[in-house]
């Protein structure tokens, strides 16, 4: 997603926000904070994410500029942006783009980890895990702050991820609750698993080692699964074996939309 696209995902999402102020005037004042106050998404996420840390501990300072300018060097925006977009387009039990930045835990945890992962990357590796142990706290999702994550990502739900530190999530991935991307006791250095483009992990699936999940893949609800899955099957079991490839019309619902 563009910076053009990101700009017309922001002010879809300042239009609502004004449609509902009018039609709840009571509530404009959160609107206004949260979102009419500011110019662009990164912005509103450097305050919305700011506030959520500040309502868990009072000790702590108010990160909201220091966040949006983390956000504007890393382009977090943008990838938040494709984030907003992904679910506001494919998810039925999302309302619209604002309620895709007010309410879903997965979108505002996703762009704490996106903000703990600039400053693991900069050297900052004790305020990057404070960071990601602040995220788990607030939002019950627990990603190492090494982990690289894609944009576009579909999170659902969200709650009880964890996803470790050599793990690499690309584009266009779907993760349900519960989804956990682990380590074995029999690796070290580089033991978390590669999720390729436009995979699905489904609730509760337990995906373990330096593995491959190939792009467009399907991980069963439940599923353990100890090594690779090929790009376009569908995986599922105790241990996950590979029992069909992806049916076409599921392929249609998770492809990735025009952004």
């Amino acid at each position: 997603m563009n910076s053009t696209h990101q700009a017309d995902v922001w002010q879809t999402i300042r239009k609502e926000a004004e449609s509902e102020a009018r039609a709840r005037p009571a509530m404009r004042a959160y609107y206004e904070h949260r979102v009419l106050a500011h110019d662009t998404l990164g912005q509103a996420f450097a305050v919305l994410l700011a506030d959520e840390l500040a309502s868990m501990d009072k000790t702590l300072p108010d990160f909201g500029a220091e966040f949006a300018t983390t956000i504007k060097k890393r382009a977090v925006d943008e990838s938040a942006a494709a984030d907003i977009h992904k679910i506001a387009s494919a998810n039925p039990a999302c309302p619209n783009a604002l309620s895709a930045f007010l309410s879903f835990r997965g979108i505002q945890a996703i762009q704490l980890h996106r903000i703990a992962h600039a400053y693991w990357i900069a050297g900052e590796k004790t305020f990057a895990v404070l960071l990601q142990n602040w995220c788990a706290k607030q939002f019950n999702v627990d990603i190492h702050p090494a982990a690289r994550i894609g944009k576009g990502l579909f999170v659902d739900h969200a709650m009880g991820i964890v996803i470790g530190e050599t793990a690499v999530v690309e584009d266009e991935v779907s993760i349900w609750h519960g989804v956990t991307l682990g380590s074995t006791f029999s690796e070290s250095g580089d033991r978390h698993p590669k999720v390729r483009r436009g995979a699905t992990l489904a609730a509760h699936a337990t995906i373990l080692g330096n593995i491959e999940i190939g792009e467009n893949a399907v991980i069963a609800a439940g599923s353990v699964v100890r090594q690779s899955i090929p790009a376009n099957m569908v995986a599922a079991g105790v241990p996950a074996k590979v029992i069909k490839s992806v049916a076409a019309n599921y392929a249609a619902i998770t492809a990735p939309s025009n952004n």
